[in-house]
């Protein structure tokens, strides 16, 4: 058996995407589980592999580190090139695979750094914290609208093949504003994320790692 993979992550969090990927691999993996937003002593689990003290981190078998959701999942999906889960280097999908790939981190995830603790740009002021929330909903709204006015999706966004954007976007669309918002804004991914809901082979993992509990889709749609 190869040696296994170690992730840093949390139920819910921008390690799903990374387990997903490893589950649908094949490769064994081990999650440290540390959800840092619950204070210095689950940081402190991810300090010695990220100075950033935040999830996801992946340790390879060999023993790199290598942190940031997007780059963990391009890594694996090129270092896995049998299970098609990304476009090699030369395959005409490539460009758009990259700038879709970071532009979810660099314009949406990133909102979530505000949004789990609006005091960080809004001070202790619940109005000005409220205006925060909101006004990174309504961006987080307009990134994904904007996206899936630019892709032209098959059975997945890149076409007729599964990749890890299709997971990277069925797990991130889950957070707040949920997937009400999503759906609206984004008619085109939404069958793609259904989609990936429902892949069979995900079932178990998605039960384990971020169930769908009554009401998900809804809940927190406003904020």
């Amino acid at each position: 058996m190869n040696p296994a993979y170690t992730i840093y992550g949390a139920l819910g969090s921008g390690s799903v995407p990374v387990e997903a990927t490893l589950s649908l691999l094949g490769q064994p993996y081990t999650v440290i589980e540390a959800p840092t937003w619950e204070g210095a002593a689950q940081q402190a689990k991810v300090a010695p592999v990220n100075p950033m003290k935040q999830i996801p981190a992946l340790v390879t078998p060999d023993g790199e580190t290598i942190t940031e959701s997007a780059a963990i999942l391009i890594w694996l999906a090129d270092n896995h090139p049998e299970a098609k889960l990304g476009p090699a280097v030369g395959d005409p999908r490539r460009g758009q695979f990259l700038r879709w790939m970071t532009f979810i981190p660099a314009s949406i995830y990133s909102l979530f750094w505000v949004r789990d603790d609006p005091s960080r740009l809004a001070g202790p002021d619940p109005e000005a914290q409220a205006r925060v929330k909101a006004a990174t909903a309504d961006r987080i709204a307009d990134c994904w609208a904007m996206m899936d006015a630019q892709v032209e999706p098959g059975a997945y966004i890149l076409g007729d093949d599964l990749t890890v954007l299709d997971l990277y976007v069925a797990v991130v669309s889950r957070w707040g504003s949920r997937r009400v918002r999503f759906y609206d804004r984004a008619p085109k991914m939404a069958e793609v994320v259904r989609r990936v809901d429902a892949d069979p082979r995900l079932a178990d993992f998605w039960e384990k790692r971020f169930p769908f509990v009554d009401g998900w889709e809804r809940n927190g749609a406003q904020t």
